[in-house]
């Protein structure tokens, strides 16, 4: 199989680290994460989220396009658990949205990522976690992370919408939509594999690319 690079996006909660580790582990890619740990605005920005929202998107579009551009050079095919995609049509449009990016700053951010985007090279393949606000909680309660407390439906369910209506007009790359209420890629190895079964096909150019029904899954 020629070298591709796939992304993973989906809502808070999704699965997308899980699945890129161990879609990477099957189909023997190198695997990226989404890093938090370098970037000096996270601390400000949870202290202050409107005076800080717009330098912490400004540091997730460098990185993730510095992250694209590296893993579009390596010689073998890579997977990583974030699209840059996201930042600008979920996260950034999720805090101008909610009041805490001023309309100045984001249609400035806006700009500045049009143009990034117009410079990437695109990827191979967009998987698409999507998943109902009660799964996503679930998820979130089991990892137990301390930053994700204060997680509510609501927000979850802004998301979503946002998701959906990007997925309506997303173009960058073929989209494979993962039905994550139905397929547990985590507690069962066949479900992996029938993701797995699915990425290769679409990544071969078929067309007609479904998922079995939820009672087939469940009987198999």
């Amino acid at each position: 199989m020629p070298k591709h690079l796939v992304l993973v996006a989906g809502n808070i909660g999704a699965g997308k680290t899980s699945l890129a580790e161990r879609l990477g582990k099957r189909l023997g890619w190198h695997v990226a994460y989404e890093s938090v740990d370098n970037n000096p605005y996270l601390a400000d920005f949870y202290a202050d989220m409107r005076a800080w929202s717009f330098h912490l998107q400004i540091f997730f579009l460098g990185h993730r396009a510095e992250q694209h551009r590296q893993l579009m050079a390596l010689p073998e095919s890579a997977i990583i658990d974030r699209s840059i995609y996201e930042d600008a049509n979920i996260f950034a449009r999720a805090l101008y949205s909610m009041g805490n990016m001023t309309e100045r700053d984001y249609h400035a951010y806006q700009r500045l990522y049009d143009l990034v985007i117009d410079t990437l090279p695109r990827p191979a393949l967009l998987i698409y976690i999507k998943a109902s606000p009660d799964t996503l909680l679930r998820h979130i309660r089991q990892r137990g992370r301390e930053m994700e407390n204060s997680v509510s439906v609501d927000y979850l369910t802004l998301l979503g919408r946002f998701y959906d209506e990007w997925m309506a007009t997303f173009d960058q790359c073929p989209v494979l939509t993962v039905p994550g209420d139905d397929l547990d890629f985590v507690r069962y190895p066949e479900h992996l594999e029938i993701i797995a079964e699915r990425v290769e096909d679409k990544l071969a150019g078929k067309e007609f690319v479904e998922f079995p029904k939820p009672g087939v899954l469940n009987a198999r």
